[in-house]
């Protein structure tokens, strides 16, 4: 189980058939504050200063979702990216959602311009 922020940006996606139980998710969620279980889903909004940061973090996003083979869904506009993740092949949340969402949160800390 991985125990730190840094665990989780190290870890790479494995396939995941079983999702894990609401306390295991409860521990991971810990590690990425911003980001919440909403209706089974890991889901956190990022504001941008325009539309030009927010396609470049939707875009920096959708390449690290294609390296880790795990693709969240995202609504954009003009400064706003909703991402969510969950593991359809395991009905719910595995460890997969918060190893991507730490990288989601490492681009958005490091490469994008917030609102």
């Amino acid at each position: 189980m991985m125990t730190t922020r840094a665990d989780l940006l190290a870890a790479l996606c494995r396939p995941r058939t079983d999702a894990l139980d609401a306390g295991a998710a409860a521990q991971l969620q810990a590690l990425v504050p911003d980001w919440t279980i909403d209706n089974g889903r890991l889901t956190r909004s990022f504001a941008f200063k325009n539309y030009h940061r927010t396609m470049a973090f939707v875009n920096a996003l959708a390449y690290v979702s294609h390296t880790e083979d795990h693709h969240p869904e995202m609504t954009v506009t003009y400064n706003t990216c909703i991402v969510r993740y969950d593991t359809h092949s395991a009905h719910g949340l595995t460890d997969n959602d918060f190893i991507c969402a730490a990288k989601a949160d490492a681009l958005y800390q490091q490469a994008a311009v917030p609102a």
